[in-house]
């Protein structure tokens, strides 16, 4: 028996990891990730808008697959049409799992539309799972379900994973990457008083303190949709000769082998969100043995390896960064190593399959449901 499920998207890191690491051909039923359609237009590995949350499509197409599992890519999905793409789900007699990945969007300010979503998603899935069990109370006693946990699977390449990081030499290393400054991003808020809690700990330690800030281009062009005067204009200010510990660098996207190499040559990583739910970043630190310093939001404590420095919704205090560095400098986050990665990714393998396997029986499959691990 092959189980066929239309991942949405199947082309995700996330989601590959959610497959056995070697799967075990004798071993029934096996999954398979069907791969995202084409889009329209779009370049060769682009997975969104993707095809099959159009109605016409999953009508058209509903023989392909024996169910459906949403990660994300609704953002740009109207309420309306997600209700109707529901009801093609059931007249197909597709049965819908959901993870629960955003409880609220990082892409987006307004959240009133993610939320009804949401509802409709944890109303309407068969199967309904989450990342934490933070989040999981979060949904019960906000929508009425408890959703079943499986934790986050690895992000890094498992061959990186517990790698021996060398003994630091050089100044601790602090890095805060601004990418294309996602709606959810901060650095306003706190940039100002990292930079100067680098400089107060570059003067306490031996080895001295250095902060990388990177950012894609787009964010200091004015003709693009990423562009902030206010954040290019600290940038600006940073990487001047006043500041001295700090260095800005503005590049183009990394690519993965690139990305693991720069958060493995981090001693810390700082994420200066404003809101988020889980995180694929903080898990990445943790394979390659970084820290994460982050403000109270969401579950990412919950995650591990994160130094938390208070509420998002104020400017952090320059004294309590500079004493979560000091810490980092004097001991490395707790320890995750390659095989406890692999046993993790073939129990949520293994948790996935028996999901799936449930709700074409016709079971409604959550965290009170018996009989499933």
């Amino acid at each position: 028996m092959t189980i066929r499920v239309r991942q949405i998207p199947a082309g995700h890191a996330y989601v590959a990891a959610l497959l056995p690491v070697r799967p075990d051909p004798r071993t029934e039923p096996a999954v398979v990730h069907l791969p995202d359609p084409p889009v329209p237009g779009a370049p060769p590995g682009q997975w969104w808008p993707h095809p099959a949350l159009d109605p016409a499509w999953l009508r058209e197409h509903a023989c392909e697959q024996d169910l459906v599992h949403v990660h994300f890519g609704l953002e740009g999905q109207d309420t309306a049409r997600l209700r109707t793409w529901l009801e093609v789900l059931r007249e197909q007699r597709l049965p819908l799992v959901h993870t629960v990945h955003d409880l609220d969007h990082p892409q987006l300010r307004d959240q009133r539309r993610h939320r009804e979503h949401l509802e409709l998603l944890v109303e309407h899935a068969a199967g309904l799972l989450t990342l934490t069990e933070g989040a999981a109370e979060v949904v019960q006693r906000t929508l009425g379900r408890r959703p079943l946990v499986v934790p986050h699977p690895h992000v890094a390449p498992l061959p990186l994973v517990g790698r021996p990081r060398p003994a630091r030499s050089g100044p601790l290393t602090v890095g805060l990457h601004l990418k294309s400054l996602r709606a959810n991003l901060a650095p306003l808020r706190s940039l100002p008083a990292l930079a100067a809690a680098v400089r107060e700990v570059d003067s306490v330690l031996p080895s001295g303190a250095r902060l990388e800030v990177r950012a894609h281009p787009e964010v200091l062009d004015p003709d693009r949709p990423g562009h902030d005067p206010r954040v290019a204009g600290l940038l600006t200010e940073l990487g001047g000769p006043a500041w001295g510990v700090v260095d800005v660098r503005v590049a183009p996207r990394l690519p993965d082998d690139q990305l693991w190499d720069y958060l493995r040559g981090l001693d810390v990583s700082v994420l200066p969100y404003a809101w988020a739910t889980h995180s694929g970043w903080v898990e990445a630190c943790r394979d390659l043995g970084t820290w994460v310093l982050a403000p109270e939001v969401g579950h990412l404590r919950e995650q591990g390896g994160v130094l938390s420095w208070g509420p998002a919704s104020r400017p952090p205090d320059p004294g309590r960064l500079a004493q979560l560095l000091l810490r980092a400098a004097g001991s490395p986050p707790p320890r995750v190593d390659r095989e406890e990665r692999v046993r993790q990714r073939e129990a949520g393998a293994a948790l996935h399959t028996a999901v799936y396997a449930a709700v074409l029986s016709g079971r409604r499959v959550d965290a009170e449901t018996e009989g499933v691990p």
